[in-house]
């Protein structure tokens, strides 16, 4: 098994989402732990639980709590808030799959999550023509941790659990919300959901992001 070069998150490493997604699909499992970037066009071995590359740990597998989700918003209302993505003037890894700014249409996701009143995130997000259920993890992934990303504060995915309830259908339209659980110290626990156009829950997540 191996993250083709695609899917990365900061330069040279996996997209946290979208390779937690792809091993825990392998695995059975609905709950990634990190403990190393996954490295991209490496070759990954799951073993007992664990993912190892070239006999380093790089992720522990097994169950976790998806959490409660976000209450979704209007898609008018998530295509508002997107126009003030905070990625778009101050992004740690422009180039990311999910949410990078410098990535082209069809590319990468381009999921640009904005900030609401209230503190959740909410982005807009038209399914792509290939769907799959690590995608669905990987669109899961950043709009929750722009809920707890700043300007001067930078994170990075460090577990999450996911719950999928359906995949999207190719070209309908999202809403994909984020919101912060709770910060301890350097961890950020936030929540983030996948909701279709008439309110209806496709998926879930909860993650801890680590502040670098």
């Amino acid at each position: 098994m191996r993250i083709p070069a695609r899917f990365n998150g900061p330069p040279g490493t996996g997209n946290g989402g979208w390779s937690a997604g792809v091993l825990a699909t392998a695995a059975g499992a609905d709950q990634v732990t990190l403990r190393l970037p996954p490295p991209l066009e490496t070759d990954l071995e799951i073993k007992d639980g664990s993912v190892y590359a070239e006999g380093r740990l790089i992720a522990e597998l097994g169950t976790g709590d998806p959490g409660p989700g976000v209450a979704p918003v209007r898609w008018e209302t998530a295509v508002a808030a997107s126009r003030e993505y905070p990625g778009f003037t101050a992004h740690p890894f422009p180039t990311c799959f999910v949410c990078g700014p410098e990535r082209a249409e069809g590319d990468g996701l381009r999921i640009f999550p904005g900030r609401l009143p209230d503190g959740r995130t909410a982005a807009p997000w038209t399914a792509p023509d290939e769907v799959s259920v690590p995608l669905v993890w990987a669109a899961l992934d950043c709009p929750g941790g722009w809920a707890a990303i700043r300007e001067d504060r930078a994170f990075v995915l460090g577990r999450i659990a996911v719950a999928v309830d359906a995949l999207p259908v190719p070209g309908d339209h999202y809403v994909i919300t984020g919101a912060v659980a709770h910060v301890t110290g350097r961890k950020a626990v936030v929540d983030s959901a996948i909701h279709d156009s008439a309110g209806r829950r496709l998926a879930v997540a909860r993650a801890t992001w680590i502040q670098v």
